[in-house]
């Protein structure tokens, strides 16, 4: 029966595509089930992705989607194990429909093919892919993107069913990550996305680069809080969605306070400093007797993996001695900033990064989270739409705007919510209508030559 199945995708498959996953699948160890539920996912895209991109535009050719499934197949899934509901296997997943242990290359998951693609794409993320300087900023920026990414990376298979354009909001894993997202990806392009979620430039700092690109294709103004609310919306919902981040955040909220109250008294700050150094300095003598001391590196090993949760625990000694190595650098290149602190242009470059990073840090302090996800999403929306007015501005070819207007058609039936899409949103009512009459308006003047 498999065998036919198999048979059955190869004949409908084009044969390059079907060829080169099957060669990849020859070289894992993978179950049938496995294979066939990957053959079924190469299948469903082959028959979707040109209505998708109909839709869309704005994405990259079906040959280069495919491409990049079977990549990261090859390189980033060694094991795949498919959990069935109904059994007591399920119990491995506990109340999540999956686990990833990216060190060791795994993927549990339900036998659900969306599932299986969105663990694909996470498994093959680049965490290190924005550098703001400030810790919180640049893990939930990257998480924000890289979430972003893997649902729309699920998007030709789960809305588009080679009949109909069907967008369930409750199979979206987070419907604020993928608006966000979207935004971007409208705006930026693709190519640069990609480019981004891949850090295909190492040298690039992507976000200096879209904020310059927003600000030559848009306006200043426009691009400075477009950015800055991103920002806000990432912090919020590592908040939201992260627990165990929830009480780093909050405990490093309180030292930050705490040290810029100090910085008030320069006095007071030169005893902190002073402790600080002494601090590192142990720190640094300890992963140095770990790093060079095989028992103490197993004992750390041991303790590290006891309070980690499945999916991030460490793989091997070995890579803990290398994650140590890192922490002994940073620790040193810590040790020598603090050592610069006494320069006095210094201390004040330093107050304002604190200052900097405390503004993020607060958002810990608010309320309602949800309120203000809800909040910084309209602003976000609001900005985004008068970027796609300037955008309507500058076209004079018909078949741009014919583009652009497809574009908005897309953007318009996003959800926003599990109960709304964009267009339903009445706070935006004011900005879509001006938009639709710019676009209208744009339209006549390009019909009758003007």
């Amino acid at each position: 029966m498999q065998k036919k199945k198999e048979k059955f995708f190869t004949q409908l498959v084009k044969k390059d595509y079907n060829n080169e996953l099957e060669e990849v699948l020859e070289k894992k160890m993978f179950d049938e089930s496995v294979k066939n539920l990957l053959l079924s996912i190469l299948y469903k895209i082959e028959v979707s992705y040109n209505d998708y991109k109909t839709i869309k535009r704005n994405v990259e050719n079906k040959e280069d989607y495919i491409k990049n499934f079977i990549e990261m197949i090859n390189k980033n899934c060694d094991d795949i194990k498919l959990v069935k509901m109904n059994t007591e296997e399920k119990n491995i997943l506990g109340n999540k429909t999956f686990l990833i242990e990216k060190e060791k290359k795994r993927i549990i998951c339900y036998p659900i093919e969306r599932k299986l693609l969105y663990c694909i794409s996470k498994i093959s993320k680049n965490e290190k892919i924005v550098d703001t300087k400030i810790e919180i900023l640049d893990e939930s920026l990257a998480e924000l993107l890289n979430v972003g990414r893997s649902i729309e990376t699920v998007e030709p298979l789960r809305d588009f069913n080679g009949y109909s354009w069907t967008t369930i909001p409750k199979e979206i894993e987070s419907i604020k990550h993928n608006l966000i997202y979207q935004n971007l990806r409208i705006l930026l392009g693709y190519k640069f996305m990609n480019k981004w979620i891949s850090k295909e430039e190492f040298m690039i700092n992507y976000l200096d680069s879209a904020k310059m690109k927003l600000e030559e294709n848009y306006d200043k103004k426009i691009a400075k809080d477009l950015i800055e609310e991103i920002k806000k919306i990432s912090v919020l919902l590592k908040i939201k969605y992260d627990k165990n981040e929830k009480k780093k955040i909050e405990q490093e909220e309180k030292e930050t306070k705490e040290r810029l109250e100090k910085m008030q008294n320069k006095e007071d700050f030169v005893k902190v400093l002073t402790q600080d150094k002494k601090k590192i300095t142990e720190e640094i003598k300890i992963l140095d007797e770990t790093l060079n001391n095989k028992k103490m590196l197993q004992d750390e090993y041991k303790k590290r993996n006891e309070k980690l949760p499945l999916e991030k625990k460490i793989f091997s000694a070995r890579i803990l001695a290398n994650m140590l190595i890192e922490e002994r650098e940073q620790k040193i290149a810590e040790l020598e900033k603090l050592n610069g602190l006494l320069n006095p242009k210094k201390y004040i470059s330093y107050k304002k990064e604190l200052e900097e990073k405390y503004k993020y840090l607060e958002l810990i302090n608010k309320e309602d989270i949800e309120k203000e996800i809800e909040e910084e999403t309209i602003k976000i929306q609001k900005n985004f739409l008068k970027a796609y007015q300037k955008s309507t501005e500058k076209i004079v070819e018909k078949q741009d705007l014919e583009k652009l207007m497809y574009e908005f058609r897309y953007y318009n039936l996003l959800p926003f919510s599990e109960t709304l899409q964009i267009y339903e949103v009445k706070e935006l009512k004011a900005e879509l209508k001006q938009t639709i009459r710019n676009d209208n308006k744009k339209s006549r003047r390009i019909k009758d030559g003007r």
